[in-house]
């Protein structure tokens, strides 16, 4: 089968496009043909070994040779202890904890990551859906707390999560403010957004408006700043930013919190089927709508991974595996 592989940490320049052995299920796994996967944050910084805590299980190497996690396919295997699924149906899921793999025409998979796919949703759709719409649940409803008439603002509104975020929050009845650069600011509105703000033009600490509810998917401000726009018992969410700010909270957010009673704390990506449901659930019901930047043909990943450090990417990235490629690349 063919697969984008890599064996040293770097820019997209060390991924290869190979003939590899297609895998073979264990006793309680799925083998899936891939038909669409989406390209998260944490690809790239697997991709790059940075931050350092992305080694973890790979100090000088990567732990994992195939990239992806976010896939939707076809199932064409099951092991003789599988279940749920059989050969034919149509699945899709966060395959983070069974080895990743998803930039691939085929992986396995352990059952209790996937869901059933409906037939009104794309493969497209349903790669764009396990991480980014899961954080943003997890974020919002576990962590956050959020309620109905909340005041919430999500900082890094236009990305994947963000954009999930914002039609998640519209579901509940909350009022939801985006932040954003300019070139999003339209989109941000046009999935449910009340209020935006362009941070390069406005810095939304010191407006004087206060939240009960802050998901902050890029953690690239201060954990006092955001303490001072955190109403009384408010919560505040981070989703990702950089290490720095990531310890701040693990750190500091505790003591804030016991003092002022503003809740502040860091969501630990937990995959979830039962989530991802929830969020096909809603996606059936028309109250969420995975927004698709850009497609990309398997042999194109190291692109979609560079546009996506770029940081410009509305919604989600995705690679198709039957999309048209006019390169016709030689594999390795």
């Amino acid at each position: 089968m063919k697969a984008i592989i890599y064996s040293k940490y770097g820019s997209t320049d060390v991924l290869k496009l190979a003939e590899v052995e297609k895998p073979a299920p264990k006793n309680n796994e799925v083998l899936i043909q891939v038909h669409a996967a989406s390209v998260n944050s944490w690809d790239w910084d697997l991709l790059r070994g940075k931050p350092f805590v992305s080694r973890l299980g790979g100090f000088l190497k990567p732990k994992h040779n195939i990239l992806g996690a976010d896939i939707a396919g076809r199932v064409v295997a099951v092991g003789r202890d599988v279940k749920q699924y059989q050969p034919g149906q149509d699945v899709f899921g966060d395959i983070s904890g069974c080895g990743w793999g998803g930039f691939a025409e085929y992986v396995c998979a352990q059952e209790s990551a996937l869901s059933l796919k409906p037939a009104s949703m794309s493969f497209e759709e349903a790669a764009a859906i396990p991480q980014a719409a899961v954080l943003a649940l997890q974020g919002l409803r576990d962590k956050g707390q959020i309620k109905k008439g909340h005041m919430v603002l999500i900082n890094g509104a236009g990305g994947g999560v963000g954009t999930f975020a914002i039609q998640y929050a519209k579901s509940i009845g909350a009022e939801v403010t985006g932040v954003d650069t300019t070139l999003k600011l339209k989109m941000l509105r046009s999935i449910g957004a009340d209020h935006v703000i362009d941070y390069t033009q406005e810095d939304f600490t010191t407006k004087g408006q206060q939240y009960d509810l802050i998901l902050d998917v890029v953690g690239n401000r201060s954990v006092y700043e955001y303490k001072r726009i955190l109403r009384h018992k408010g919560a505040y969410v981070m989703v990702g930013g950089s290490m720095n700010r990531i310890f701040q909270v693990i750190f500091q957010g505790p003591l804030i919190s016991m003092i002022e009673k503003k809740r502040m704390g860091v969501l630990i990506h937990k995959p979830n089927s039962n989530d991802q449901n929830t969020m096909k659930e809603l996606f059936e019901a028309g109250q969420v709508v995975p927004i698709i930047d850009r497609l990309y043909p398997l042999s194109e990943v190291p692109q979609a991974l560079r546009y996506l450090g770029e940081g410009h990417t509305k919604g989600k990235v995705v690679i198709n595996m039957n999309y048209f490629d006019s390169k016709n690349p030689e594999y390795i």
